[in-house]
Parts: C-alpha cells; sequence; structure tokens
C-alpha cells in the first residue's frame, strides 16, 4: 500500500476513534422528542447516555443547562453554562492572542470537519449570554446578570474580528487550491435553505436584537438608563420598524414615571421552537486528475418548529402586542451560508487526497487496500451535524405595565389550543419566560414571576402542558 493511502487509512480510523462516527443529529432528535414531549427529566437520560465519557465537551454543557432550566432548576443550569461560558472564553482568549490555532487544522482536511472540537458557533457563544442572565434574573441575581450582559458587546467584538481573518485565510487557501467553487455549484445542494429572505435580511449570523434588548432591560432594572438606551439602540438597529423594540427605547424616561406609581414594568419572553438541527449529504466533486469523489455537506433541512409566533399575549382584559425579535432557525443557516466557503475549500482538499490515494493503490494492483480506503472513507464521511439543539427557534417579547397583583395570562400553544395562565406581578421590574415547544410549555416559577402553573382554558383533546419545575399535567375533557 502506497505511503499517502497508508496515511489516509490511519488518519481515518485514528478519527472514528475520536468521534468522527457519532451522529449528533440522531442523538439529539430523541432528546427534543422528549422535551416536545414535556419529558425533560427522560430528556436528561438520553443526553447523559450518549455523552459517557468523564472529558465533557462544550455542546454538553449548552445542552444540559438548557434541559435543566426546562425542570426549573435554574442554580444547576447556570453552574454548566458557567462551565460552557468559561470554555468559550478560552476560545475568546485565543481569538485574540494565536487566530491562527483556531484557524488551521490539516485534520480536518483529511477526514472531515467533525474531527476539530466544538468550539460552538457564533451566534450560540453570544446567546449564551443572554440565557445566562436569564438564570441569574430567575435567581433574583440582577447584579451577576449584569455582568453577563455586559459580555454581549466584547464578545461580539472578538467574534467580528475574528471572522475579518478567518474569510481573509480561507479566499487565499481557495486561491491557492485554485477552488472558486461555491455552494451554487455543488450539484443537488438545497441553496434555497441558505437564501430565504430571513437569512438575507440578517446583518450577520452572530447578532441578535433579543441580547442588546436584554441587556437594556436589565441596565434599566438596575437604574442605569444611560447604559440602556444605547442596548435599545442595538436591538433596533438589528431588527429595524419593530414596533416593541422602538417602544423599549422610546419610552425610557416614561417608565420612570410609571414606577413612581407603583407599576411593575413587565418583559414577556416567548421562546418557540427548537434550533435547526444539522444533516450530511453526499454530493459528488469533480477532482482533476481523480474524477468524481462522493463528499459530504451539512444540510439544514426545513424546520416547522421555526414557524410559531404570536401577534398578542392576553393579560386578563389587557393585549399585550408581541413581536418575533430574534429568528435562531435563520441566524443558523446564516452561520452555516457564511461558513460553506470553508467548508468547500476543505472538501476539496479532501476529495482530492482520497482520490489520490484510491489512484495510486489502484495503480499497484493492490485491490484489497484499494478497496479498504474505498469502504473506510465511505463509513467516515458525513458533515459536521453539531449544533446547540435545545436553544428555541425563534425569540418574541412583548412588554407592558401592571399593578402589582395576580393575572390571567392567555395566548394560543403552537397547536392552537388557547392556554390560560395565571402569573402574579410584583416588584419594580420583572421578566416572565415562557417556552412553547409543539404543544407543551414550559414556564419559569421565578422569584417575584410567573407561577409555574399551566392550565388549558379551551381543550379539543387531551394535551399535555408542563410547569417547569413541575410533573406533567393534563386537564380531562370538559
Amino acid at each position: 500500500m502506497g505511503r499517502l493511502a497508508v496515511v489516509l487509512v490511519v488518519t481515518l480510523f485514528t478519527a472514528g476513534c475520536a468521534g468522527a462516527m457519532r451522529s449528533y443529529n440522531t442523538e439529539l432528535r430523541e432528546t427534543t422528542q422528549m422535551v416536545a414531549a414535556s419529558r425533560p427529566d427522560l430528556a436528561l437520560q438520553v443526553l447523559e447516555q450518549n455523552n459517557t465519557s468523564a472529558d465533557k465537551d462544550l455542546l454538553y454543557h449548552l445542552e444540559k443547562g438548557s434541559l435543566l432550566r426546562l425542570q426549573g432548576e435554574f442554580a444547576d443550569s447556570r453552574q454548566q453554562w458557567l462551565e460552557a461560558d468559561r470554555r468559550v472564553r478560552e476560545w475568546e482568549d485565543l481569538a485574540r492572542s494565536n487566530p491562527g490555532k483556531l484557524l488551521g487544522d490539516i485534520g480536518s482536511l483529511l477526514v472531515n470537519d467533525k474531527v476539530r472540537p466544538y468550539e460552538g458557533y457564533d451566534y450560540e457563544k453570544v446567546l449564551l449570554t443572554a440565557l445566562l442572565a436569564m438564570d441569574h434574573m430567575a435567581l433574583g441575581e440582577w447584579d451577576a446578570a449584569r455582568t453577563e450582559i455586559k459580555k454581549t458587546h466584547e464578545r461580539e467584538a472578538i467574534i467580528a474580528e475574528f471572522h475579518a481573518k478567518k474569510v481573509i485565510q480561507e479566499e487565499e487557501e481557495a486561491k491557492k487550491r485554485h477552488s472558486t467553487r461555491t455552494v451554487k455549484e455543488l450539484q443537488g445542494y438545497p441553496v434555497e435553505t441558505l437564501s430565504d429572505a430571513q437569512v438575507i435580511a440578517l446583518k450577520n449570523g452572530y447578532q441578535n436584537a433579543f441580547s442588546h434588548y436584554l441587556a437594556g432591560f436589565v441596565y434599566e432594572a438596575l437604574n442605569e438608563p444611560s447604559l440602556a438606551a444605547p442596548g435599545y439602540r442595538q436591538a433596533i438597529e438589528l431588527r429595524p420598524d419593530v414596533a416593541v423594540l422602538e417602544e423599549g427605547l422610546k419610552q425610557l424616561d416614561q417608565r420612570r414615571s410609571r414606577a413612581a406609581a407603583g407599576k411593575t414594568d413587565v418583559l414577556f419572553v416567548v421562546e418557540g421552537g427548537m434550533a435547526p438541527g444539522r444533516s450530511s449529504m453526499m454530493i459528488p466533486l469533480p477532482v482533476p486528475t481523480v474524477g468524481l469523489v462522493s463528499i459530504s455537506f451539512p444540510v439544514i433541512p426545513n424546520n416547522p418548529t421555526a414557524d410559531y409566533r404570536l401577534s398578542t399575549l392576553m393579560v386578563d382584559d389587557n393585549t399585550v402586542p408581541m413581536a418575533l425579535v430574534t429568528h435562531v432557525d435563520a441566524m443558523a443557516r446564516r452561520t452555516l451560508a457564511d461558513d460553506m466557503p470553508g467548508i468547500i475549500v476543505r472538501s476539496m482538499v479532501r476529495a482530492a487526497t482520497k482520490g489520490l490515494a484510491q489512484r495510486q493503490t489502484n495503480k499497484k494492483g493492490n485491490e484489497l487496500a484499494s478497496l479498504a480506503i474505498m469502504l473506510t472513507g465511505l463509513v467516515m464521511e458525513s458533515a459536521d451535524e453539531r449544533s446547540w439543539r435545545t436553544l428555541p427557534a425563534t425569540i418574541q417579547l412583548g412588554r407592558a405595565a401592571f399593578k402589582p397583583g395576580k393575572y390571567t395570562l392567555r395566548f394560543p400553544a403552537a397547536n392552537g389550543t388557547l392556554v390560560s395562565l395565571p402569573i402574579e406581578v410584583s416588584g419594580r421590574h420583572q421578566i416572565i419566560p415562557i417556552r412553547v415547544v409543539d404543544n407543551t410549555l414550559y414556564v419559569a416559577s421565578t422569584p417575584g414571576s410567573a407561577h409555574g402553573v399551566v392550565q388549558e382554558a379551551v381543550l379539543e383533546k387531551e394535551r399535555p402542558v408542563a410547569p417547569v419545575g413541575g410533573k406533567v399535567g393534563k386537564k380531562k375533557k370538559e
């Protein structure tokens, strides 16, 4: 067997031991199904079964933090996300001091991107700060929430600088490899999944209006209006012409008078569905002097859970306008679209290496070695499917002022069923987070916030509804 063929086979098998055989999409499908079935406890069991190694990766901590939050275990959720954030900060340190170490990884050229340590996508890094702040607020620690949201601008600046270097490197590599291929040239690739209106409208793949609006809300709650205003402005810049966001800035001074009148400033955060998964698609690439070589590429299929939207919430007889401010599904697609040039370059190198090894072996008449290379390549050849799947697909906001007291919150679930929630309003500022996954609802029970109780007001069928921290409850047909 030729030297190149030996190197390739050894690399393939070594990578297989390191995780190239793992199908993250398959693993998380069961986890997300358990969440949709109002069984986050079982989802946690599945997550643990799929992560038996003592050395847990970033994704494990991201997913576990989400699942614990759904169960109302905010302190444990925060602990998992703090560990995830520590690893992101290690990435930030490298991005500033030694970006070349992050940009170069020859292993992925020979096998696939799955052999790379998972560093998190940029939109995941930014959203992590906002969700950590939500955990802090759920525990009544608003000063700690301030520490997290302060990271938002800093993290985005590091990402922007690193992204610029990455683009330059990929362009240089493409010229060096004589690769001018774009995603539109990949025969059979579903280009429309990366080019719909929601994706095109994004300024980039990592900044989101929710994180900046939440920063404004936290600063305002801590009586720092001069810091709150820039947060609201940035949210408006990222999602222009959204009334809920614009009023956050316009009514900044007016809300002070409401607080003086004894009203509570309530922010409703509705997280809908699940972030999209990635799957692997084989596409034949023409390689000079070699011929066609099948290479895998990541694809984001259509995500029906990203369609859940509310126009209003009802709080007793009061209408609260709602607006979709962050489309995580679109951010995931924009991120993949931005990453595709680099993925294509690495794929071309991999295809050429595999094709050349196969050709050298065939010339020497070693049919057994040639077959081994071909079969090993087919087994190992799959795209990187990893991503933070338990993130919501959409985030919607609504805001209103109420006198302290008990109210009934009503809105339609994803399946159209009208849901009724008893809530209690108190304090100067309050945040009420609600997670909607199919026909299951998770409602945060936090100090001075919504009680973790869900009842169905209109019932055509028995439908499970799960309060955070509570057991699944069903109300019988009336």
